[in-house]
């Protein structure tokens, strides 16, 4: 059985259809990346995911169990927890802080705030620091590690690169890699190809709130990507099917 199923997804934004007919699942343990320009309604996917945007139609199952209509805070004590792009940190307050803070609205588990800063070694050292005074690096680890916090199955993870420097990058990626061959579970919407097809399992590439390519990543190649990412090849391809 699927962790994460998306079933003929639909999300609006006014008269705006951002997300169409959507349809895919996540196995536990899988990365998945979804790939696409902006506005092809990735970030909007990812909240329907997450309970922060309400669906037109469709079906959001997860663990085999209809959430549809689930609040987002219950999403959380599910076991599902969104990195939102824009990282949104509290940022009048410390790293520790922002850590302990989303702790106590998730699940009992592993992660805590000492093995979470043991996964993002740059953190130590900033545990007492503001994350207003952090940089645009540091801050996203921050997010990251704060969704890890309420120890969830699933973890949402938008834009994980956008803006950085590639020094900070290269750091985020690094202990996104960690967490890949711990074993978690992740859905990741990436801009940058070359980083989103080192890391996934599998990847879904968008293109006007529909997805028009979904493959293995170790079958596709770059350019077949690139070909869906800005709609130049067929109207739409289903798994096993990207030649």
């Amino acid at each position: 059985m699927s962790l994460l199923a998306v079933e003929k997804l639909d999300a609006r934004h006014g008269l705006l259809r951002a997300v169409r007919d959507v349809s895919f699942e996540v196995a536990e343990g899988e990365t998945l990346a979804l790939v696409g320009a902006n506005g092809a309604g990735k970030s909007t996917l990812l909240r329907t995911i997450a309970g922060a945007h309400r669906p037109a139609a469709g079906r959001v199952l997860f663990d085999g169990a209809e959430i549809t209509s689930s609040r987002a805070f219950k999403r959380v004590r599910m076991g599902i927890a969104l990195v939102p792009e824009g990282r949104r940190l509290f940022t009048g307050l410390t790293v520790e802080e922002n850590l302990r803070l989303a702790g106590k609205g998730g699940r009992k588990g592993p992660w805590n705030v000492d093995s979470v800063l043991d996964a993002f070694p740059l953190l130590g050292p900033l545990r007492k620091t503001r994350a207003g005074n952090l940089s645009g690096g540091q801050q996203q680890a921050t997010a990251i590690a704060r969704a890890l916090m309420t120890n969830p199955r699933l973890l949402l993870l938008d834009e994980a690169s956008l803006g950085l420097a590639p020094v900070a990058v290269e750091a985020v990626y690094e202990s996104l890699r960690a967490l890949i061959e711990s074993g978690a579970t992740i859905v990741l919407v990436e801009q940058d190809l070359s980083r989103a097809l080192s890391v996934a399992t599998r990847v879904c590439c968008m293109l006007e709130g529909q997805i028009v390519l979904t493959g293995r990543a170790e079958e596709m190649t770059r350019e077949q990507v690139v070909q869906a990412y800005f709609g130049l090849g067929p109207e739409r391809q289903s798994e096993g099917t990207a030649e």
